[in-house]
């Protein structure tokens, strides 16, 4: 599988098997009134500006609690325009020399560095920045031309009515079929999120899982033989692993944490783990020869102010990086995601840099880890 391929897919963001917005959403008042309170001048405009979004439920919500409040903030109006994936359109427009857009948002990390070095993106500025935002954000999510826009999981889900006496607590119990029984699920295309999880459940500690070693990719796949028998269905869309779980045939999986949590929203009996969960960012970034670039910067910093991180959040299912955006969103909504420390800090970041790296032979190493995937799913 190719590289863009992969990492695109990885984050399940086709308009096909977008998130349903998440329950309990904040209501559109109380963001939008306090937005407008936070006008500033040096946020202020006319004018517009060309946002990539993904369409469906996405765009509603982006719509909703992010691109209204900044026109009424600022004045600027939004265009958004819709495809399944950013990178082929920043690609061909840079190519061409002619630059329609002015954000791409959900630029994948394994994908940003060779887009990074060929000169698409301008600099962020930070300096529009309000003190919540730069303190509320690591330096890690704040690169010279790209801010994280939002994160996604992979992590471990169970039905509680399967297991009512206490659940698996990682992918050492995911392992046990003894102490946990029970059809399992897994991810089905990629080798990237399933190889972690196997040398986790083999006693790899956390900050030891990267880079992946060829023998380490050897122990991983020696574990995964172990559970392979096991696997009653290989998942590949992001709604089938909570609805088979939902359906009682699995009893636990991996799954994606915005579509669990909107299950969970929903009444369904799902429990997630993010003790060794797989998290992946996703760039926001400003395009080199873009129509509206001053208005782009004041919407890469709209965007991150912790009212409307939360907002964001509450509209698409997923959080952007700004741990602020914790104090303005429900309880309910603060125990699952990744943003909280308590549950973010036990996941797994992707070495995004590592599976772009390419080896003597010319392929990355994702490529690499993705041929020796397939030969053993077809084994």
């Amino acid at each position: 599988m190719g590289n863009e391929h992969s990492s695109c897919t990885s984050l399940d963001l086709s308009r096909r098997s977008l998130l349903q917005s998440t329950a309990a959403l904040l209501s559109l008042p109380f963001v939008a009134n306090a937005t407008t309170a936070w006008a500033q001048e040096r946020l202020s405009g006319s004018g517009e500006v060309v946002v990539f979004s993904y369409g469906g439920t996405f765009t509603e919500g982006v719509r909703r609690y992010v691109y209204e409040p900044f026109t009424k903030a600022t004045g600027i109006t939004v265009v958004d325009v819709v495809a399944d994936f950013p990178e082929p359109g920043v690609r061909a427009m840079f190519h061409a020399g002619k630059v329609e857009w002015d954000i791409a948002t959900g630029i994948a990390a394994a994908n940003y560095p060779a887009m990074h070095e060929a000169g698409m993106f301008v600099p962020i500025d930070y300096s529009l920045w309000d003190r919540e935002s730069l303190e509320g954000s690591p330096p890690h999510t704040r690169l010279q031309d790209a801010v994280v826009a939002f994160s996604s999981a992979l992590l471990l889900a169970y039905d509680q009515r399967a297991f009512p006496k206490g659940g698996p607590k990682n992918w050492v119990d995911f392992w046990d079929v003894k102490r946990f029984p029970g059809r399992r699920g897994l991810f089905a295309p990629e080798a990237k999120r399933n190889l972690p999880f196997a040398l986790l459940a083999d006693g790899v500690p956390h900050s030891d899982i990267w880079p992946l070693s060829d023998d380490k990719l050897d122990r991983a796949f020696k574990k995964l033989d172990e559970i392979k028998p096991y696997v009653a269905k290989w998942w590949n869309a992001g709604g089938e692993a909570p609805q088979l779980l939902i359906n009682q045939e699995y009893a636990l999986t991996s799954a994606y944490d915005g579509r669990a949590i909107s299950a969970i929203k929903q009444g369904a009996p799902i429990k997630i783990v993010w003790d060794g969960a797989y998290l992946v960012h996703a760039y926001a970034t400003i395009l080199k020869g873009g129509p509206n670039t001053a208005n782009a910067q004041m919407m890469i910093a709209f965007l991150n102010r912790a009212q409307i991180a939360a907002g964001y959040l509450q509209g698409t299912g997923y959080p952007g990086p700004n741990a602020n955006q914790l104090k303005y969103l429900p309880s309910d909504v603060v125990e699952q995601v990744s943003v909280n420390p308590d549950n973010g800090s036990k996941a797994i970041v992707e070495d995004s840099a590592w599976l772009a790296a390419k080896r003597p032979d010319g392929k990355t190493n994702l490529e690499r880890l993705q041929e020796r995937w397939l030969a053993w799913r077809a084994g």
